[in-house]
């Protein structure tokens, strides 16, 4: 399994002025956006952090997952959350030979944890000996950062002021604080596998 971004967050969408607020940026002085630049980088980190651990978009963009064969006969479960849609479901040759899937054959399951398309019929059609399949959807709570709930928008905002203000080099654990806020989002492995 493997799964692509196509496309990236804007930065419109990322909230630069609530993190300089936040940080007290602006308190006594004009604001020149002198700052914007290092603020969205600390952002995106900090965007990227939290989704890795919870398995969640924050914000929607579309997503490619390539699998060499279904989870299971009926279900395919995503790796991210929340899913709002499902573009597309390719099966691929080993030549590389493009069949697009009838959008009637399979229904998205919009499950805030374990999101899932399912076959309509029986069964998926399998993908050629040797060959793919490749799902593009998209993925996120919301198109901009006011969509994202409230106690995930706090931490994203305090981990990105965390790595605003780091001066020492290197890796850093995720602050309790941060863990506190977002781990009722996290998915829950046992033995290996989402519970």
């Amino acid at each position: 399994m493997m799964m692509v971004e196509l496309t990236s967050v804007p930065s419109a969408a990322l909230p630069v002025d609530a993190l300089a607020d936040h940080l007290r940026l602006s308190s006594g002085f004009a604001d020149d956006g002198s700052q914007d630049a290092q603020l969205e980088g600390c952002l995106r980190s900090a965007m990227a952090a939290i989704e890795a651990r919870i398995g969640k978009a924050l914000i929607a963009r579309q997503f490619s997952l390539t699998l060499s064969g279904w989870q299971s006969a009926d279900a395919q479960v995503f790796p991210v959350a929340p899913v709002s849609s499902v573009e597309s479901v390719k099966l691929i040759n080993q030549a590389g030979d493009e069949t697009i899937a009838d959008p009637n054959s399979y229904v998205l399951r919009a499950d805030p944890q374990r999101p899932r398309i399912e076959a309509t019929a029986s069964s998926f059609v399998q993908p050629p000996r040797g060959g793919s399949i490749e799902i593009e959807l998209t993925a996120g709570y919301s198109t901009d950062w006011t969509g994202v709930p409230h106690d995930l928008h706090h931490a994203w905002l305090a981990l990105a002021a965390e790595f605003y203000e780091r001066v020492e080099p290197g890796p850093m654990p995720l602050p309790m604080a941060v863990l506190a806020l977002i781990e009722p989002y996290r998915q829950i492995r046992l033995g290996g596998a989402l519970a």
